[in-house]
């Protein structure tokens, strides 16, 4: 028994599939330039938080997102927040 013949497709239209080849690797993140980046004093003994939790979860989501080790997130965040003008 022999295989069957793969199918055969022809691009007709170049520029739309261009289009969406240059698509498919954008990357866009949204940074809210009103959160708060620091963690609020909590009035409890011991050391206080230093970053929020919206912007643990941030990091953390980039690092799942890319597969990345802690540390090249942190310079992927920081160079993202530097992207976006953020301090």
């Amino acid at each position: 028994m022999s295989k069957p013949k793969p199918a055969r497709y022809r691009t007709t239209n170049w520029s739309t599939y261009n289009d969406a080849l240059r698509k498919r690797g954008s990357l866009l993140i949204w940074l809210d330039k009103e959160m708060a980046w620091h963690a609020p004093h909590e009035g409890r003994p011991g050391r206080p938080p230093v970053f929020s939790n919206a912007a643990i979860r941030f990091c953390l989501s980039i690092k799942v997102l890319f597969k990345l080790p802690l540390r090249q997130t942190a310079g992927m965040v920081a160079s993202l927040l530097r992207l976006a003008g953020l301090d």
